[in-house]
């Protein structure tokens, strides 16, 4: 394998699949790269068993190809290299077998690859029916829901995001037992089967980070074990999680008997500022005491001091009430509201704190109440 490259061209592929270099290095080929050069281009593939990323780069953007040939080049010192190269065409040839050689005019370096052989066989296979979404819409989809996935491996369902498709409607769910989210979309195109999978939170937190904010759409190919999003030139495979989603649309009431609206900005600096005082080991609890038009928020912690916060607010039924939560996972919560008023809807001391957009209820953030006496 011997070809000449612009920097920036071959680093923007190498940043891609990174993404799915293993961090544990147990098996050493797994944090690899697989080069695969071909008459056509290209090929990049990295994988940790969990998710497997490919790109393709067409020889239309590689300076010279002289050599067609494969090799797994360790990911971490070949990303580091090339990042600190200078913005000039590199040369990358394989001498003696397993040797690679990466020069520029006034570069050296000799890295030792590992045999194409020992690289898993990725199968990057495609449905016929996929699913085409905006990048744009999918990282918000996975920013207003990621969150409140469970980092506790004891249910390791609950560490996935649900994706549920029944016909044109998309619903998106995250709950970790305490609080959970749930995003619903209308697709531009109904699917003909009932979809129902969970894919593991890490890997899809992975993949927001290589896809572009733009309105270009994605296709989605989903099959019984895994999922594959494909963009441009670009793969990107994740394994699904077995089991089976609870059913989280019987926790979400459908009536409230006190719904009260505040404006989005405030209210979370309120909290912020009420969180100053609390203490994680104590789960950050904070207070919100519902009088007419007016919210207080307390914190009292007994190691720490008390704090007392006032915000006008619409109580649109007249009720009042007092209910105790995390102020962390409210926050993480208000922070995926993007209306300018957020709706708080409630139905008692200890039953869940639902928070929507003011416009509409596609996104839904529920938190449960804690207890403090």
């Amino acid at each position: 394998m011997k070809f000449s490259i612009k920097k920036d061209i071959l680093l923007e592929s190498l940043n891609i699949v990174s993404h799915a270099i293993s961090s544990k290095n147990i098996i050493p080929v797994l944090g690899g790269i697989k080069f695969d050069l071909k008459k056509e281009g290209l090929y990049l593939e990295a994988s940790d068993n969990e998710i497997d990323i490919k790109t393709f780069i067409d020889k239309k953007m590689i300076d010279k190809i002289d050599k067609e040939g494969t090799i797994v080049v360790q990911g971490k010192y070949l990303l580091d290299i090339v990042r600190k190269l200078p913005d000039t065409v590199i040369n990358i040839e394989v001498i003696d077998g397993l040797k690679i050689l990466i020069h520029t005019e006034n570069s050296k370096f000799n890295l030792n690859g590992i045999d194409s052989d020992e690289f898993p066989d990725i199968k990057i296979e495609k449905s016929s029916s996929p699913i085409s979404i905006s990048k744009k819409l999918i990282k918000q989809i996975v920013n207003q829901t990621i969150f409140a996935t469970s980092t506790q491996e004891t249910r390791p369902i609950l560490t996935g995001i649900n994706f549920k498709i029944n016909g044109d409607l998309m619903e998106v769910v995250a709950t970790d037992s305490y609080r959970l989210a749930k995003k619903t979309i209308k697709l531009d195109k109904a699917v003909d089967n009932v979809i129902n999978i969970v894919v593991p939170s890490k890997n899809i937190g992975e993949l927001i980070k290589i896809i572009e904010e733009s309105d270009d759409n994605l296709n989605i190919h989903i099959f019984t074990n895994k999922i594959l999003f494909e963009m441009n030139d670009i793969y990107f495979q994740s394994r699904l999680l077995n089991g089976n989603f609870p059913d989280i649309n019987r926790l979400i009431p459908t009536e409230y008997k006190l719904v009260v609206k505040a404006t989005t900005n405030d209210l979370y600096d309120v909290v912020d500022r009420a969180s100053l005082l609390t203490s994680e080991k104590e789960k950050n609890v904070i207070k919100f005491e519902i009088s007419e038009n007016e919210l207080i928020v307390t914190s009292n912690t007994p190691e720490i001091g008390k704090v007392e916060e006032r915000l006008s607010i619409l109580n649109e039924s007249g009720n009042d009430l007092s209910i105790s939560f995390s102020a962390k996972y409210m926050l993480e919560a208000l922070r995926t509201i993007s209306s300018k008023e957020v709706k708080i809807s409630l139905n008692g001391e200890i039953n869940p704190i639902i928070l929507t957009n003011e416009e509409n209820d596609d996104l839904i953030q529920l938190l449960l109440p804690i207890k403090t006496y």
